[in-house]
């Protein structure tokens, strides 16, 4: 049987510490808190507001079915973005320095329909811990069975198609999380080889009751006052949850399944031979760096690098802090991965699908 995997610092590495050292005196010298600021607080605005809209406007039943789709659409990218920009930081509590602000905006998380408590167990604990270790980063058994990711899984024959038929399965991410994933994780003995908890017993309630509230305000609610058949509203449900789901699986497979990423094999399945901060660097890849408009809408998740590394600094920082981790690893002689634009990271992990998906290589390995 398995046990969780310790991280020793073979090469007596001092990166994290240097690294850190300097973040901490970015904030102080620039009188800085690493908290959200203004901007941080208008892109929450932006977001809750605008899914709040989107909302109204599809129960208000004053548009045709197609149209109502439409905002079914928009409404399920507005999640996407939610979850990444507003419950991710608060439920590292990144947010804000006071808690209770913290959980209430993790409560955010609810409009996507997925359960905080769980999410923190089996993301921040997990897998900010045991970043793509198979067996133990929950996060990155995309499928398993169908989807094939490193050399170490058997292969199916059915896996040379996986290239094609990936983002269409991806795309069931939110569905999954709202009828089963949640559900599976709370009850589980373990998260990977990480033992659960003993839950509290609010959360039994809040698990089922949140759920209960999210099936009847998406479901049952549209039914009830919208002029559209059973099956228009099931419709809409899916289709909105498809474009989430498809985003959501997108941002994570772009940063740490793409190639030049490592999945790493613990020594007699017990310790990786490296600082966890240099584990992280092997297993975490940037995209679009640079780009405006990835750090907005993405909530800083294209800065991965940075996230993994700091995860309670807000997202909004990463831009300022990117060239300080940079310059560190680079220092220390570490790798720094980072695809240059959203397409490239895409395409980099559509190779390494088609790449797992070759039976000769799987053969050979």
């Amino acid at each position: 049987m398995q046990t969780p995997v310790k991280f020793t610092n073979t090469g007596r590495s001092q990166f994290f510490a240097t690294a850190r050292r300097r973040v901490d005196a970015y904030f102080k010298e620039n009188g800085i808190s690493p908290t959200a600021n203004f901007a941080m607080w208008f892109k929450t605005i932006f977001f809750l507001g605008g899914y709040a809209l989107l909302y109204g406007l599809i129960i208000s039943n004053l548009f045709s079915a197609w149209t109502m789709l439409g905002l079914a659409v928009l409404l399920g990218i507005f999640a996407a973005f939610i979850g990444f920009n507003v419950s991710h930081d608060a439920m590292h509590g990144a947010f804000s320095s006071r808690n209770w602000l913290n959980k209430i905006l993790s409560s955010s998380f609810y409009f996507i329909g997925a359960n905080p408590y769980v999410w923190k167990l089996s993301h921040n604990i997990v897998h900010h811990t045991y970043t793509n270790i198979f067996g133990h980063d929950e996060d990155i058994d995309v499928a398993p069975g169908l989807i094939r990711l490193d050399d170490g899984e058997r292969y199916r024959p059915w896996q040379r198609y996986q290239h094609l038929y990936a983002l269409p399965l991806y795309s069931l991410t939110s569905l999954s999380w709202v009828f089963r994933k949640d559900f599976v994780k709370f009850f589980q003995k373990k998260i990977g080889q990480h033992a659960n908890p003993r839950h509290p017993r609010h959360e039994y309630i809040t698990l089922f009751a949140t759920k209960a509230a999210y099936y009847f305000c998406f479901l049952v609610l549209p039914y009830l006052v919208l002029d559209l058949a059973w099956w228009q509203v099931a419709l809409g449900f899916v289709v909105m949850h498809l474009v989430e789901g498809a985003l959501i699986a997108i941002v994570f497979q772009m940063a740490h399944l793409v190639e030049g990423t490592s999945f790493p094999v613990p020594v007699n399945g017990m310790s990786i031979q490296e600082a966890w901060a240099v584990h992280q660097l092997r297993t975490t890849a940037n995209f679009a760096p640079r780009s405006k408009t990835a750090a907005f809408f993405c909530g800083g998740l294209n800065r991965q690098i940075e996230h993994h590394l700091f995860p309670k600094v807000c997202h909004i920082h990463y831009p300022a802090i990117t060239e300080i981790v940079k310059k560190t690893a680079e220092e220390f002689e570490l790798p720094y991965l980072e695809n240059p634009t959203f397409f490239s990271a895409l395409h980099s992990h559509y190779r390494i699908l088609k790449r797992q998906g070759r039976q000769e290589l799987a053969e050979a390995a």
